[in-house]
């Protein structure tokens, strides 16, 4: 029978990385109370486990170090280059309670930060189209089982804490692509670069973006939305189609860019339409023209002034399905 340890994420812990308001970048409310009261799906996942055989852990990480304490508990024994590497025959396993998918990009990047080797000591055993090996599944248990948005839903795992145990234990792997930035972080779900004023408008910006080879704005356009999809999230703009595919398992990052376009009429005062183009591909830079940028990574506010790039890593990352 295996090890469990459920992992959740605490709120308030004022580090970079263990608490919802820093981890994952500034909960409301509403995922603050998630938070603050949950530990009963929490409880009853580990009750499950139990019941079934599992010799079962809880830990409540407030720190980026508390986090990464669990992660070192899959490495494999040492290898002769010095690289700390997951071990594929484990029989531990882990289960992350999210209140929110940023919570759940917390525990990815920690798990990127401890598996990615340095360009400078690229083993010969790593796939030619990664920079990580292949990280250890996880199962992701959600603090909210009424959430019909978040990544646990739009991939159709199981919510309920039975179900998630029953999974863990007796259910097949899926392996998702997961995205890298040169950020030093990583995205499960997707981003959305651009801001909005106090009313929620989106503030008009500029930027040079390309996918691949394809040049979606040349940084003379005023765009109003740029999604970038790894799965489902940000697949809207106020009521505005942009992805049209999410797919986590094509290895390919899907981006759309959505520009107001004047057009003139006969007789008619021009009109504006909303022209959004798409490209897919393996990897999506952003670069600003007007200073600084916000935008939104799996629900993690940030902020940019330079060239920011996220690539696909194919098969990356793996969960337990029902």
């Amino acid at each position: 029978m295996y090890d469990v340890i459920v992992l959740s994420l605490a709120e308030g812990g004022g580090t970079s990385a263990g608490a919802c308001g820093s981890a994952c970048g500034g909960c409301g409310s509403a995922e603050r109370e998630v938070c603050d009261t949950p530990r009963v799906p929490v409880l009853k996942c580990a009750d499950a486990l139990t019941q079934a055989g599992a010799r079962v852990e809880t830990v409540t990480a407030a720190s980026d170090a508390e986090i990464d304490a669990v992660i070192a508990r899959f490495d494999a024994a040492g290898r002769a280059d010095g690289l700390s590497w997951p071990d594929p025959d484990t029989k531990l396993r882990l289960v992350v309670a999210t209140a929110t998918d940023g919570q759940l990009r917390a525990v990815m990047r920690r798990l990127v930060r401890r598996y990615a080797p340095p360009p400078s000591k690229r083993p010969a055993d790593l796939a030619d189209d990664r920079t990580v090996p292949d990280l250890p599944p996880i199962a992701i248990l959600p603090l909210d089982p009424a959430s019909t948005t978040d990544l646990a839903a739009q991939l159709g795992l199981p919510r309920e804490p039975a179900a998630v145990a029953a999974a863990v234990l007796t259910g097949t792997v899926r392996r998702l692509d997961l995205l890298r930035n040169d950020g030093g972080s990583v995205t499960v779900d997707g981003a959305l670069v651009g801001g909005s004023d106090d009313n929620g408008a989106a503030v008009p910006w500029r930027g040079r973006i390309e996918v691949d080879d394809a040049v979606l704005s040349d940084g003379t356009d005023r765009i109003i939305a740029c999604a970038i999809g790894n799965a489902g999230a940000y697949a809207e703009f106020d009521g505005l189609p942009l992805l049209t595919d999410g797919d986590p398992t094509d290895g390919r990052v899907e981006v759309a860019v959505a520009v107001p376009v004047i057009v003139k009429q006969r007789f008619k005062k021009p009109r504006v339409r909303i022209e959004v183009r798409r490209a897919r591909g393996r990897a999506v830079s952003v670069l600003p023209r007007d200073g600084e940028l916000q935008f939104l990574d799996d629900g993690v506010a940030g902020t940019m002034t330079r060239k920011r790039s996220w690539w696909t890593e194919p098969g990356a990352w793996a969960v337990y399905a029902g």
